[in-house]
């Protein structure tokens, strides 16, 4: 091979592509934006679904179901909100249909015991651990997160939003399709259920 004539450098560009262009590619079914896509954003979307739902195995198809609604309805999305906001509203409502859809079954299954069946309502394994928290916080987190598991879930998701997913009442707002002062609310009824519930949680620990 020839070397470079003296004075002459040779230089290479790499072209990153902007969001924007991703998602016009994407629109047009280009599977190589998609996975860029989905390499970029599946652990927010994977922490999103599991601090709401709190099961890996759920949260995972969550997040599986969330993609696919983005490929193949990405043309409905118009830029009047960031991609972020889009994708966040998908995950959430992905995972509250999760929750019905369990709520449901459990309802189904405790049916059919009534009837003698063998089937029994589905029970969420014990072990509960979120990737976005330390080590050395993960027994105090356990027992919020198991406390959050009793909010009812819009107070839930607008927590995980907020506290766990670092996002402002405005983004909330966006999400969720609410006002910024309804947004207020469900965090300030979520702080004080929260309170009460890990007050009987210590009560009860300390009168064993």
């Amino acid at each position: 091979m020839e070397a470079a004539p003296m004075g002459l450098k040779c230089s290479f560009k790499i072209f990153v592509l902007t969001e924007s262009e991703l998602i016009g590619r994407l629109k047009k079914k280009d599977r190589a934006a998609f996975k860029t896509i989905a390499d970029t954003w599946q652990d927010m979307v994977y922490n999103t679904a599991i601090g709401i739902l709190q099961n890996a195995e759920d949260a995972e198809d969550v997040t599986q179901e969330t993609f696919i609604q983005v490929f193949e309805s990405v043309s409905t999305f118009k830029g009047e909100s960031k991609f972020s906001t889009w994708l966040y509203r998908i995950t959430v409502s992905k995972a509250m249909d999760h929750i019905r859809k369990k709520k449901r079954k459990k309802r189904f299954a405790f049916i059919q015991s009534l009837y003698g069946k063998e089937d029994k309502p589905v029970i969420d394994p014990p072990d509960f651990f979120h990737p976005g928290v330390s080590m050395e916080n993960k027994e105090n987190a356990a027992v919020l997160f198991k406390a959050m598991k009793q909010l009812p879930p819009n107070q839930n998701t607008a927590f995980v939003l907020n506290k766990v997913e670092g996002l402002s009442y405005l983004e909330i707002a966006d999400i969720l399709k609410i006002t910024d002062s309804a947004v207020d609310a469900l965090l300030h009824r979520a702080k004080a259920n929260l309170k009460r519930i890990l007050k009987d949680y210590y009560n009860t620990l300390n009168n064993k």
